[in-house]
């Protein structure tokens, strides 16, 4: 049987949308900004932007704060830190893929290679 993480389900739907990742890449390098400012790169109006920071918040990616008339975001890192604690796992077993290429192409290949220099027929004048 197959067990789900949630959890993780979420943060990788939440960034599988393109307007979602800009966001978290936004707020990862300026740290709190408002959604007017998150949405100023976008072609969307408010509410669609909302509508993404409601999926990144329900993911536990972003944290909204209400400030007066304006909304703070933040982006929240434990999400991100699981994710890449499961890709990490991936990326050990490509590690040991690679480096099994690699090493059979060192031992197939030769300085000297039988293939034909010039392995096409010429052109008949």
């Amino acid at each position: 049987m197959v067990k789900y993480n949630r959890g993780l389900d979420a943060t990788f739907q939440a960034l599988a949308d393109p307007t979602r990742r800009a966001i978290v890449s936004a707020l990862a390098r300026g740290g709190l900004a408002t959604v007017t400012e998150l949405a100023r790169p976008h072609r969307m109006s408010l509410p669609a932007v909302m509508k993404h920071l409601k999926v990144l918040e329900k993911a536990g990616l972003v944290t909204q704060k209400k400030s007066g008339r304006s909304r703070r975001c933040k982006l929240a890192a434990r999400p991100l830190k699981k994710a890449e604690a499961w890709i990490s796992q991936y990326r050990a077993f490509w590690e040991t893929q690679f480096d099994a290429l690699d090493r059979y192409l060192a031992q197939h290949s030769t300085e000297d290679s039988e293939w034909p220099k010039n392995s096409f027929p010429q052109k008949q004048r």
